[in-house]
């Protein structure tokens, strides 16, 4: 068994993670780390483990785990691995921000491999460490992915995201609370969010030279879970072709789908699963992309990627269900 530590454990991507790897066939949950909650039952925060799990969260932490998922707010993590300093042979998964882009991905002796698995699966197999794509940035680069491989990337790039409020983490904010969220919408971060540099950075990694400007505009949604993206940008390539393009790229992600029809959010939400759609129109090739951005986005793509790490298949503990109603 690979026991596992998570530490901010009081979180929605916490709670995910918590409920995965508890019926993981291959994992042993050692501590959950939250000094908020330490000696409290897990189930006191995340209810709907009652009955699935007698944990309690602690303040303490076991340096000599066999893996290590930090489910912090960004900026976090570093300072939690400079005053908690674990053993050189434990893997560290980092849900945050801190080590994505390149310039930024190495801590003290470690480097961490970005770890989308349909970018860098080979990597991710080998690594020690792996910062964990951000929600937004996996719905987009596997909306964009295929057509950066194919040089198609050549003109501006236009995307509209919506995100649903578990997208803000639990922490209350005058943007979170239900009386603002509920029939309401509205935008944030627009053209300089957090996640176009990890895009940009992977679509250079398959396309060097890519230049092409990513105009993105995030949205507030009115719901709790999932991301809706739609992409668009001149491409001279038939929408039969393009369709051949992204079936092939995606022939071993067991994760993402192609659809010949268009898409809706309750297909993915509580599922590892991302689905793309392809349109074009006077010349746009328009791309759909849509994920739970607590699961695919966050703690799902966490245990693909710790499968990947210790030789497992990579769907292990995944196999989950979308909810229609």
């Amino acid at each position: 068994m690979i026991n596992a530590g998570i530490v901010g454990g009081s979180g929605y991507t916490a709670g995910e993670l918590i409920r995965l790897l508890i019926n993981h066939p291959k994992v042993s949950i050692d501590f959950i780390y939250s000094t908020s909650k330490a000696g409290e039952p897990v189930n006191n925060v995340h209810r709907d483990l009652l009955g699935d799990t007698d944990l309690r969260f602690t303040g303490e932490i076991n340096q000599n785990i066999e893996v290590l998922f930090l489910c912090l707010g960004h900026g976090n993590s570093t300072d939690f691995l400079k005053k908690h300093p674990v053993s050189k042979e434990t893997r560290i998964i980092d849900l945050s921000h801190d080590f994505r882009l390149s310039a930024l991905n190495t801590f003290d002796f470690r480097t961490f491999v970005y770890g989308l698995p349909e970018l860098n699966k080979d990597k991710i197999k080998n690594a020690l460490n792996i910062a964990n794509p951000g929600c937004f940035a996996t719905a987009i680069q596997l909306a964009l992915l295929p057509l950066a491989q194919a040089t198609s990337l050549k003109n501006d790039i236009h995307i509209h995201g919506i995100t649903g409020a578990t997208g803000a983490g639990s922490s209350l904010s005058s943007t979170t609370h239900f009386s603002w969220r509920d029939n309401n919408v509205s935008i944030y971060k627009a053209l300089e969010h957090q996640h176009i540099g990890e895009i940009t950075q992977s679509l250079e990694q398959l396309s060097p030279g890519f230049n092409s400007k990513l105009n993105f505009v995030p949205v507030r949604g009115n719901f709790s879970r999932g991301i809706f993206i739609t992409a668009y940008t001149a491409a001279d390539i038939a929408l039969e072709n393009a369709e051949t393009l992204y079936s092939t790229f995606y022939s071993n992600a067991p994760y993402v789908h192609l659809s010949p029809q268009s898409l809706y959010l309750k297909q993915v939400t509580n599922t590892n699963k991302c689905l793309l759609h392809l349109q074009k129109k006077d010349g746009q090739l328009l791309i759909t992309s849509i994920l739970d951005n607590l699961l695919k986005g966050a703690s799902g793509q966490a245990v693909q990627n710790m499968n990947l790490m210790f030789g497992l298949d990579e769907s292990t503990g995944l196999h989950l269900k979308p909810s229609h109603f």
